[in-house]
């Protein structure tokens, strides 16, 4: 940690993982000062994974106002299944699992690697360093969300933008402005979807019902924003993270050289080694909870450090070493139980559809620039790299 003691500074934001290891070991339940305010964070992986799955952790923020007063505030804003609790999150889920299948995420393997195959073609050319984030990393999942939403291809770039806004730690005033201007596109595309539908996963959520129940405007909304949140960040930095992490480890890529059915086990290796999602959103203590032998109040705010958690000694063995070949099952990169993530298939299609490609079209590809000056975003989200420069020739 940092000479303050504080997480969400300095050199943190490019290597949190000797922090995590201090934490773990000696401190694994901390109230810290975070750019939200001060929350309670669990560190250990034993301690997260109960954590994801204990119902007195709420996702109703009600939960940190005096009991006289939480009956006068609504619950959700915006109806997001991920920051609902049961019965309604499992009214929800359940509705959009008809239509969000691994079935139909399985579809569109054949889609991910054309749209990687395109994107390395537009590359093919280029002879000085390339930013891999900007050009491919970035953009793979960009297209494949927007057309399981059935977002026009012309609006790719404002769609992504506003995502970027909402996951970087930035202003209030920057943030609220991009959720406006998602929200109104949005409701305008769910509009247009009732009207002129498509074989887009917004239209199949239109039509879906359960018993007589469908998704109201404002839940298919909100439904949409998770999704491209959620599926495009999450993939843009398993890509990029995962890519870093076979060029500084040349023992590791030249096992998956060898050994290239191991795509599937590198993915959850890179899911697990430097997690694309870094903390949970936050939850709310309904009632006093104790991990580790701390007790965290009732009407608390807690984030899991998923990050720390899949780098616990406890659970994976030598877990700072990068193993391509490694029984990662178990990691927390997806969460677990109730909130378990919507579209952890698609993302583990991108993931290995993306580096599978890169691979075999550039296998001379490497860093243009030491990996000790790559930047990384500062976001108590999410992990991910500003920029990945590299040379595909070599």
């Amino acid at each position: 940690m940092t000479a303050t003691g504080q997480l969400f500074e300095g050199a943190f934001w490019n290597d949190p993982y000797p922090a995590y290891d201090a934490l773990r070991a000696d401190e694994p339940v901390r109230l810290v000062d975070s750019p939200d305010g001060r929350v309670w964070m669990l560190f250990r992986h034993a301690d997260v994974r109960a954590a994801l799955a204990d119902p007195r952790l709420s996702k109703d923020w009600r939960y940190t106002l005096p009991p006289e007063q939480r009956a006068g505030q609504p619950a959700f804003p915006i109806p997001m299944m991920i920051l609902m609790d049961p019965p309604e999150h499992t009214r929800l889920r359940k509705l959009v699992s008809r239509t969000f299948t691994v079935r139909r995420m399985e579809e569109l393997r054949p889609r991910v690697a054309e749209i990687a195959e395109r994107l390395l073609d537009d590359l093919a050319a280029q002879t000085g360093p390339t930013d891999l984030m900007a050009r491919y990393a970035f953009l793979l999942p960009v297209f494949v969300i927007c057309e399981l939403l059935g977002v026009p291809a012309e609006d790719r770039d404002d769609f992504a933008a506003w995502s970027n806004v909402l996951v970087d730690d930035g202003s209030p005033e920057d943030k609220g402005a991009a959720m406006g201007k998602l929200h109104a596109y949005l409701t305008d595309l769910v509009e247009a979807k009732r009207t002129r539908p498509d074989d887009g996963l917004i239209s199949g959520l239109v039509e879906v019902a359960e018993d007589g129940d469908r998704l109201s405007d404002d839940e298919l909304v909100a439904m949409a924003m998770m999704l491209l949140i959620a599926g495009h960040e999450t993939t843009v930095n398993l890509v990029g993270n995962g890519v870093l992490a076979l060029l500084t480890h040349p023992e590791q890529r030249a096992l998956l050289a060898a050994r290239p059915e191991l795509m599937a086990s590198a993915v959850e290796e890179f899911l697990r080694w430097d997690s694309p999602v870094q903390t949970t959103p936050a939850r709310f203590a309904a009632e006093d909870v104790e991990y580790s032998g701390v007790t965290i109040p009732a009407g608390s705010t807690v984030v899991l450090s998923l990050a720390s958690a899949n780098r616990d000694d406890e659970r994976f063995a030598d877990a700072a070493d990068l193993r391509v070949d490694r029984d990662a099952a178990g990691h927390t990169a997806f969460g677990h139980g109730l909130h378990h993530c919507l579209g952890a298939q698609l993302a583990r299609i991108e993931g290995q559809e993306a580096i599978r490609a890169l691979l075999d079209r550039f296998p001379g590809v490497v860093l243009a620039e030491p990996a000790e000056d790559l930047v990384y975003r500062r976001s108590t989200l999410v992990r991910g790299l500003r920029t990945l420069p590299v040379r595909l020739h070599g």
